[in-house]
């Protein structure tokens, strides 16, 4: 509730498969270390997109002790931030004209620096 924790981006025409998620959690679990020692247990939330639900990402969360709090199978429900954080991040990028993917990368990473930890804890009181 503090705010974003690690953010990465991926190239263009690529997709997530499990190999390319352990090694996002890997950073996360590495990042949580440095940036919130007190907090290396908190909890992960992700869907059940297969690259989440593998034995191989299962395996990763186990050996990283990264608890998760389940989704519903075939919930249509949306993660916390497909309904809080996506919709008002579009709306600071609307309209934006960016000559490269850095230039795009550089403006949100700003924009979540900028969100204050009141911001991201009334968007996760919202979701209540």
């Amino acid at each position: 509730m503090e705010g974003i924790v690690h953010i990465e981006f991926l190239e263009q025409g690529t997709t997530i498969n499990s190999e390319r998620y352990v090694s996002t959690l890997r950073a996360l679990k590495g990042r949580l270390r440095r940036v919130r020692q007190d907090k290396v247990k908190d909890v992960i939330q992700h869907d059940n997109a297969r690259p989440h639900t593998s034995r191989q990402t299962q395996c990763a969360l186990q050996q990283l002790e990264l608890p998760t709090i389940p989704h519903p199978l075939y919930s249509p429900d949306l993660a916390p931030s497909d309904f809080s954080l996506f919709p008002l991040l579009k709306k600071h990028l609307k309209g934006n004209h960016y000559e490269t993917d850095a230039e795009v990368e550089a403006d949100v990473r700003s924009w979540c620096r900028s969100q204050t930890p009141e911001f991201f804890a009334g968007q996760m009181r919202k979701l209540v």
